[in-house]
C-alpha cells in the first residue's frame, strides 16, 4: 500500500517540474506572466486531465477533450489566443515528455 505521504511527495515533485517547464515555454513564446500563473496551469492542467480520465476512461476521447479544455484554460490564464494557446500546449507536452524520460516522476 502506498502511504499518504509518498502520494503527496510525488504529487508536489511532478507540480514542481511542470510548473517550471510551463513557465519556461510560456516565457519562450512572449509570456509576461509570473509563476504563479505556470503553478495554476499546472494545476488546472492536473485536474482537468483527472476529471476527464475518471469520468470517460483512458482513451483518446478522454485525452482529446481534457486537451481542448486545458487550451481553454491556457488561453485564460495567460490572456492568448487559441493558436499561440496551442503552440505553447505542444511545446510543453513536448518538453515535459523529454523530461519524463529522465525524471520518471512526470
Amino acid at each position: 500500500m502506498v502511504s499518504t505521504i509518498s502520494v503527496l511527495l510525488y504529487f508536489l515533485v511532478a507540480l514542481i517540474i511542470s510548473t517550471v517547464i510551463i513557465y519556461y515555454v510560456a516565457k519562450i513564446f512572449g509570456a509576461k506572466d509570473s509563476v504563479i500563473t505556470a503553478v495554476l496551469a499546472a494545476l488546472v492542467g492536473t485536474a482537468v486531465y483527472a476529471l476527464f480520465y475518471y469520468v470517460l476512461g483512458q482513451g483518446l476521447a478522454a485525452a482529446f477533450i481534457a486537451g481542448i479544455v486545458w487550451l481553454l484554460a491556457l488561453q485564460k490564464l495567460y490572456t492568448i489566443g487559441w493558436f499561440r494557446a496551442l503552440v505553447i500546449a505542444v511545446f510543453i507536452w513536448i518538453v515535459t515528455s523529454i523530461a519524463g524520460i529522465f525524471l520518471p516522476v512526470l
